[in-house]
């Protein structure tokens, strides 16, 4: 699933690809995309719309347009935008498809069907249910390590669960989660309320550290209009433990271990990150 890097660059192409255009006709292929709506008011409120600005909350896309409404966005496993042409045929899985005004179309393709849309007035979305729960950005003043310390106190969970849950902290995913509790140090199984004080200080400066290196390297990603999914990666072997069960610790040679929580992989090194 896309994490907070992958969802910024999507929202930074789109922005670059779709400002100032405009959309003649809006169809909802597969109606539970938009579950909050039907094919036919989705249609009626999107026609004649203008993009105006693509930005990001969490790892949700919000797609502003001149009709005081956004469109709310969740890309999920496999949501992908693709620009098409004229002669273009629409992908196998194509969920949303937005004619615009010169010719071209803009297509949303999901094969997994899990991702999501949502029609909300652009001065509501603050407010709307999915944008509302969600905890401070990560770089915003907001998020702070006395609020991360204190969110830390209040869980219950292990480590890792409390770092993928949106409304503790926003835009980690697994991948990105595996690599700030390395950066820090922290065994992913260990409490979350009993990590010191010292040790959030550590997960806080990692997360952050984490984002901004990940955020700075998709911004070197190749823009395709025909596949706008946030993939960046320039290449394999790049995560400092994910992915790399059985192979040497960078810094300790010790090999990478593989756990499971709540039915997802976990990579650690298990001398750099004692309980």
């Amino acid at each position: 699933m896309p994490e907070l890097p992958e969802v910024d660059l999507v929202a930074r192409q789109l922005q670059r690809l779709l400002k100032g255009r405009t959309i003649e006709t809006a169809k909802l292929i597969r109606a539970r995309l938009a579950p909050s709506t039907t094919p036919a008011v989705f249609s009626r409120r999107l026609r004649d719309s203008t993009f105006t600005e693509v930005r990001r909350r969490g790892k949700y896309i919000l797609i502003e347009f001149d009709i005081s409404h956004t469109l709310l966005v969740h890309l999920r496993m496999s949501g992908r935008f693709m620009l098409l042409d004229e002669e273009d045929e629409n992908p196998k899985f194509a969920h949303a498809v937005f004619q615009l005004t010169d010719g071209q179309r803009l297509v949303f393709d999901d094969q997994r069907h899990f991702g999501l849309m949502k029609i909300v007035k652009t001065n509501e979305i603050a407010s709307s249910p999915e944008i509302a729960k969600l905890a401070p950005e990560p770089f915003s003043e907001e998020f702070t390590v006395d609020q991360f310390h204190r969110s830390l106190k209040a869980a219950r969970r292990t480590l890792k669960e409390f770092l993928l849950d949106q409304t503790k902290v926003t835009g980690l995913g697994n991948i990105y989660a595996a690599e700030v509790m390395y950066a820090a140090g922290v065994h992913p199984s260990v409490k979350a309320n009993r990590i010191s004080r010292p040790r959030a200080e550590r997960l806080f400066s990692a997360i952050e550290l984490t984002l901004r290196q990940a955020l700075k390297m998709s911004k070197r990603g190749k823009l395709d209009p025909r596949n706008i999914n946030g993939n960046y990666a320039p290449e394999n072997g790049r995560w400092l433990v994910y992915g790399r069960e059985g192979k040497p610790c960078e810094t300790c040679s010790n090999m990478i271990k593989r756990i499971t929580h709540a039915g997802r992989s976990t990579y650690f090194c298990p001398v750099c990150q004692r309980r």
